[in-house]
């Protein structure tokens, strides 16, 4: 057979998962710029069920949020699209394992696989300068081997033996693949991905995930999308391959050569990876025992390989110096742990506060406030027509302009104020103590910070503008609700950007109108 012919199989033989309403509406409608935080929460709250699984992912360790969240709408303002869109599509397609089960293919192991390469890719993101979404990034890494299931299901004990057959004798399975079906999984993946009208960031790591170098298309991104997959599945494979030290050997290598992974980052993501897997497994409700740790797999697979030179007398000694190595590598892992806990706070591109982080200071902040009696500022800032300079440019020249913006930012801002990426083009800064003259006379310095700065790389110049909208918590007059604050923020930008962008605006609570400052 040849590949469509393999194709027309699938498709007929009804082996091809399919995707949940919800699922399949998320994805048509966060493609539209025009696409509203009311519309995703409207959809997602139609399936009962799954609004419930969000929420207590929104509400586990993973996010820490010091308040429950305890509606789908205050869960969407506070993550932001792409990371509700991820958790969506996580839950459909984690769940698809108990829709079939006619073959030997182990479900369960897939999955469990197919989240620790989601996981592993997600910690390149935040741990590599790649200017990717880390939640997109996931969601790509979690779909990458799905032409496997596809195939599983189609050619139930035809693929149950090639599977047997790659594993035992080490082959390469792609080509077995093509040699015994005349498709290969990933290319049935690729597929599929379309089938489902996924857009080509998520279908071409799929496609090309076994070769990174193989990709052609030209788009940085996307290149560096597929690299995150390809090293990610390494990961995977140390955790759930009969070879670990074949795939540990292959993502060092191959980590720095493809994204320049230092050897301290490549060691922090193979020691925690196993930790990380297990607390987004519990999230997402997949059952798994407990995986050893990557060190512990590796030193194992070390012992094995030398037992068979070893002494009765020297496998003693050996095996408690293991002993001992195993119990430093636990001290150190415990301190290393402390690191990234901080580099866990930090946006990868711009080096401001990340979202996550952004929302626990606010809310330290926020009762601090009020125990203190005294005001809070927030600033919500956007940048005016960033997405023109990704159009015309590239996203290089949109990662520099952000980059470039937050270092502006910072230089007018206090030590104590706090400057974070909120998404995408739009930040937020927290003014502690601070009434809303204060307010405002910041944001207008860092509006004409911003107008009068000339944002230049490599002889491009680019026109560079930003909108502001300021609420402000002034204790006695209104409420201590941090959501109320984000959302009058959040209407003052609005207003802002309606009145023709570049200007300030400040929402005042029980008061009529607006109280606004525009450029001079």
């Amino acid at each position: 057979m040849n590949r469509d012919e393999v194709l027309q199989h699938v498709l007929e033989s009804g082996a091809l998962p399919t995707l949940s309403n919800v699922a399949s509406k998320l994805i048509e409608i966060t493609g539209k710029e025009e696409t509203t935080l009311y519309e995703i929460t409207r959809l997602i709250a139609q399936d009962v069920s799954l609004s419930a699984k969000v929420l207590k992912v929104v509400n586990s360790s993973f996010y820490s949020f010091p308040n429950e969240v305890r509606t789908i709408q205050q869960a969407v303002a506070i993550l932001g699209t792409n990371a509700v869109r991820s958790l969506v599509l996580s839950f459909s397609f984690l769940n698809m394992e108990r829709k079939r089960g006619q073959s030997g293919f182990d479900y369960q192991r897939f999955w469990e696989q197919s989240l620790a390469t989601a996981v592993a890719a997600r910690m390149l993101a935040l741990q590599v300068k790649t200017g990717l979404d880390p939640e997109e990034v996931f969601t790509a890494s979690l779909l990458v081997n799905i032409g496997v299931l596809i195939m599983a299901q189609a050619y139930p004990e035809r693929y149950d033996a090639l599977l047997r057959e790659a594993k035992e004798g080490g082959g390469n399975l792609l080509e077995k693949e093509q040699q015994e079906l005349g498709a290969e999984h990933t290319w049935i993946g690729a597929q599929a991905a379309r089938h489902w009208q996924f857009p080509e960031t998520l279908v071409l790591p799929i496609l090309h995930h076994h070769d990174p170098d193989g990709y052609a298309g030209g788009q940085a991104e996307v290149a560096r999308e597929i690299r995150i997959a390809y090293l990610a599945d390494l990961v995977a494979n140390i955790l759930y391959s009969t070879r670990p030290i074949e795939f540990a050997e292959r993502f060092r290598k191959d980590a720095g050569r493809l994204l320049k992974v230092s050897g301290k980052v490549v060691d922090r993501i193979l020691e925690t990876v196993s930790d990380e897997v297990a607390r987004a497994a519990e999230y997402f409700g997949l059952k798994i025992e407990g995986t050893p740790s990557i060190p512990e797999i590796l030193q194992k697979a070390n012992i094995e390989l030398s037992l068979l030179n070893m002494s009765y007398e020297q496998m003693n000694r050996e095996l408690v110096a293991a002993k001992l190595e195993l119990e430093r590598l636990n001290e150190e892992l415990k301190g290393k742990n402390a690191i990234l806990e901080e580099l866990a706070n930090i946006d990868g591109l711009t080096g401001v506060t990340n979202h996550r982080h952004f929302q626990e200071n606010f809310d330290r902040e926020l009762n601090r406030a009020v125990r203190g009696d005294h005001p809070l500022a927030l600033i919500m800032v956007d940048l005016d027509h960033f997405k023109r300079i990704n159009d015309s440019y590239g996203h290089q020249a949109g990662d520099f302009v952000l980059r470039e913006a937050c270092r502006v930012w910072k230089e007018q801002l206090r030590d104590y104020d706090l400057l974070a990426r909120y998404g995408g083009e739009e930040f937020t800064v927290l003014l502690p103590e601070s009434d809303a003259e204060a307010a405002l006379t910041v944001a207008e310095k860092l509006r004409q910070a911003t107008d009068q700065h000339e944002f230049a790389d490599r002889g491009e110049r680019y026109a560079v503008t930003a909108s502001f909208g300021v609420s402000v918590f002034v204790p006695g007059d209104c409420e201590a609700s941090k959501d109320e604050l984000l959302e009058q923020a959040d209407s003052a930008l609005y207003e802002a950007k309606k009145k023709g962008r570049n200007r300030v605006e400040l929402y005042a609570p029980k008061k009529s109108g607006w109280l606004q400052r525009i450029k001079g």
